[in-house]
């Protein structure tokens, strides 16, 4: 018999914050693979772009404008995710925004709560809403799935002035753990999947700051930033049946950074 685990084919596979950055290099590979995939963005330009793109690779592909920064609207859109699909086999919380602060004395205010509501807030309720649905598949006699939660290298080092941002990732893989442990009498897996210097959106300022390329991508031992194509693979991984025994992880995918 042939080992094909990495082929998604008949899989549902959700990536929200999948218009762009490491989100969209998570969904194409996915669809790549062979599964059906769903991104949630609040961009609808971004939205489209991206969908053209997904489109290309011949599986089924929707675009959603789902804010998580409000529980109603995850709830909302994880319900029509399923009206559309029927089911989700693997999500990937990975929707985050980010502030850089001129000292951690500054830290507060509405730009702070859209953190908090965002990165925490908004993946918790997605993880939710995906718990309870594979739970229900598997009291039905259908178990299985797959969580994953974009955390960051950040919440396992000192980040100055980030520390908001920092904090959020850091409570995600506790979060991540957690479900990690409850879930698994329902056969679903979940992992934190932890980035280092990703050349995405959120970094163009540092990309373009020689001081910074000289500093801290120096240190990096393949001495470039990653690429969002190269988080396609932890997800097909990840939502295949070759992870069916690998849950309660945090995986680095830095390049060595945190090694070295």
């Amino acid at each position: 018999m042939t080992y094909t685990p990495f082929n998604l084919t008949g899989k549902v596979a959700l990536v929200t914050g999948g218009n762009g950055g490491i989100g969209l290099g998570m969904a194409e590979a996915l669809a790549q693979a062979g599964a059906s995939v769903e991104i949630w963005g609040t961009n609808p330009e971004k939205n489209g772009r991206a969908l053209e793109r997904l489109k290309a690779h011949g599986t089924k592909v929707h675009a959603r404008i789902v804010d998580v920064s409000t529980e109603a609207n995850v709830v909302a859109g994880f319900n029509e995710t399923l009206s559309t699909f029927g089911r989700v086999d693997a999500c990937f919380a990975n929707a985050g925004v980010s502030n850089r602060w001129k000292s951690f004395l500054d830290i507060g205010g509405e730009d702070y709560r859209r953190v908090m509501a965002i990165n925490l807030d908004g993946m918790i309720w997605t993880m939710r809403e995906a718990c309870r649905h594979m739970k229900a598949r598997a009291e039905a006699g259908d178990p299985g799935g797959s969580i994953a939660a974009v955390a960051s290298l950040g919440a396992l080092f000192g980040a100055a002035r980030n520390q908001d941002y920092t904090a959020t990732k850091a409570a995600i893989i506790a979060v991540t753990n957690g479900i990690a442990v409850e879930f698994a009498r329902y056969g679903v897996r979940a992992n934190s999947i932890l980035p280092g210097w990703i050349a995405t959106e959120m970094t163009d300022a540092a990309q373009h700051n020689d001081v910074f390329t000289k500093n801290v991508i120096a240190r990096v031992p393949f001495r470039r930033w990653g690429r969002p194509d190269e988080f396609g693979g932890i997800a097909v991984y990840l939502a295949s049946d070759a992870s069916s025994f690998h849950t309660g992880d945090s995986i680095l995918i830095d390049g060595a950074f945190s090694k070295f």
